[in-house]
């Protein structure tokens, strides 16, 4: 099921503690970018189609990363492309995003994506995997 923009930038809100909706959006548009470089083939087309149409765009035409970044280096990146973002909230950003990204996706949709991407994001997402 596809969750609606307004949900989903609400919950992201909600989750990250933005003053504003551009706040959210912004944020959201930037995580997913980073996010569908490290994404391939029908775990992210099945990603893109439980995402608003908007932001299901932004995750099918990424940002490029040339080698799958750590969470630490995602969170790097994130701060690089928001303005006036720092490590701390960049990595803020990047759990409010994830974690609603994999509501969206449900569980085993995310235990999927989670096999795509460096050890460590179970972390970011918020979904933490038995060692």
């Amino acid at each position: 099921m596809v969750m609606r923009w307004e949900a989903f930038l609400d919950q992201v809100k909600e989750r990250g503690k933005y003053e504003t909706t551009k706040e959210a959006e912004q944020a959201a548009r930037t995580v997913l970018a980073l996010l569908g470089a490290h994404l391939v083939g029908e775990v992210r087309a099945e990603l893109a189609a439980r995402l608003p149409e908007d932001l299901a765009l932004v995750l099918l035409n990424p940002l490029q990363a040339r080698e799958p970044l750590t969470p630490q280096r995602f969170v790097r990146a994130t701060a690089a492309w928001i303005e006036g973002a720092t490590e701390q909230t960049a990595a803020w950003d990047v759990g409010a995003v994830l974690s609603v990204a994999a509501d969206a996706a449900g569980d085993e949709l995310t235990g999927r994506i989670l096999l795509q991407l460096p050890a460590g994001y179970d972390l970011l997402i918020g979904h933490p995997q038995p060692a």
